[in-house]
């Protein structure tokens, strides 16, 4: 399914990101956009690895987690995995 949406450059090549591309994508103010070109034009994709993007999709652990815990859990997998 295609959806067309159109929008205006600025004379000093702003462009307003219609809404629900901005929701799609999950922009908010601030956000930096990646734009690949290929042989087919040029895609508009969302900042890799933006941690904002995931917010609300896990649950709330049942108890607070610490730093040290954290850091001991990530430790942990480093080695298991052959990481220093």
């Amino acid at each position: 399914m295609k959806n067309e949406l159109s929008a205006t450059m600025s004379s000093k090549g702003q462009v307003v990101i219609p809404g629900d591309v901005r929701e799609r994508l999950g922009l908010v103010q601030g956000s930096v956009l990646r734009f690949v070109m290929d042989g087919e034009g040029v895609r508009l994709l969302p900042p890799a690895g933006d941690i904002r993007r995931l917010k609300g999709r896990l649950a709330k652990p049942a108890s607070p987690v610490s730093v040290d815990d954290m850091n001991a859990a990530i430790a942990e997998q480093r080695k298991r995995i052959g990481l220093r």
